[in-house]
């Protein structure tokens, strides 16, 4: 995070973290309220520019804006002038003259919130995910989702399992976990493990299983199949073989270890269907977090209550 803009969780720090988390805890009682609907935001227009597919991150973002009473559009590149050839620059720049103050965006390419927030003078850009670098909400509603759960994330272990190489959310786990005290451990194929992670303060294991021993919070990442090349694991069903999260590998975690997968899940392949529909799992549970954590930013960057 950099002044009035959420750009990825190696650039947030602590206490603005713990802000945030603190905040979406006011913000779930909203959400369970029976009118979820406050006027903080009334007046603040937002928009969601999304360049790639996605359900649950722009749902929950247009959820929270309306939730909080700005005013929430949605544009994807599809249906935009970008399917005419018209340059981000262009896009990001039209927006602004729309007096927006904000631009939640999503894009394949890493690095483009944080041109886009160079670029942007009077709207607040939040990161939805950019390529394969950072995707910070989702960072926060996982690390909320297991401090909602385990009370406090110092000292806690947590085991990242499965794509690490294409993950941004893996990435953004990392960083906010790590600031915040935990242990993280990588498990998968070593193709899916870029070698230079481990300078991000990780511990990476040869095995799955190494990753999965004692750990108070498994969380399972999406093989990402839209972007692998060949030979960078075996067959769907080797991988679910050797790497998959199942019943049998789940009984090397502590008793009361906490299941969690930012989805969409590939159920039979990173994690079987009886450890995702378990009494341990969380899945449904982040979907809620997702929506109280984008309130909480949207919040705080908008209302000017938060040193963000």
């Amino acid at each position: 995070m950099r002044g009035k803009s959420l750009l990825g969780l190696e650039y947030t720090d602590v206490s603005q973290m713990k802000e945030i988390l603190q905040t979406a805890s006011r913000m779930k009682e909203i959400i369970n309220q029976e009118v979820k609907k406050v006027p903080s935001l009334k007046g603040k227009a937002v928009i969601n520019l999304f360049f790639e597919n996605s359900t649950r991150t722009r749902t929950s973002f247009e959820l929270a804006g309306k939730y909080l009473g700005a005013d929430v559009v949605n544009i994807s590149a599809s249906s935009s002038s970008v399917a005419k050839g018209e340059s981000l620059r262009d896009t990001l720049l039209t927006l602004q003259s729309m007096k927006v103050d904000a631009i939640v965006m999503r894009h394949s390419a890493e690095g483009s919130a944080h041109y886009a927030d160079g670029l942007l003078r009077n709207a607040a850009v939040i990161n939805a995910g950019d390529g394969a670098h950072e995707h910070p909400t989702q960072g926060l509603l996982d690390i909320f989702t297991i401090q909602e759960h385990k009370k406090s994330i110092e000292g806690r272990k947590v085991a990242i399992l499965g794509d690490i190489r294409h993950s941004r959310v893996a990435r953004s786990n990392i960083w906010g976990l790590t600031k915040l005290g935990a242990e993280v451990h990588l498990g998968g194929p070593r193709t899916l493990i870029p070698k230079e992670i481990a300078d991000m303060g990780v511990v990476i294991h040869d095995t799955v299983e190494g990753a999965i021993k004692n750990a108070d919070v498994l969380n399972v990442l999406r093989i990402q199949l839209e972007r692998q090349k060949k030979g960078l694991f075996p067959t769907p069903r080797e991988y679910a073989r050797i790497f998959g999260l199942n019943a049998a590998r789940l009984k090397l975690a502590k008793d009361d270890a906490l299941i969690l997968h930012p989805g969409p899940m590939n159920r039979g392949l990173e994690i079987s269907p009886e450890v995702a529909y378990g009494s341990q799992s969380a899945i449904e549970e982040q979907v809620t977090s997702g929506v109280a954590i984008r309130m909480a930013v949207l919040f705080l960057i908008l209302s000017g209550k938060g040193e963000m």
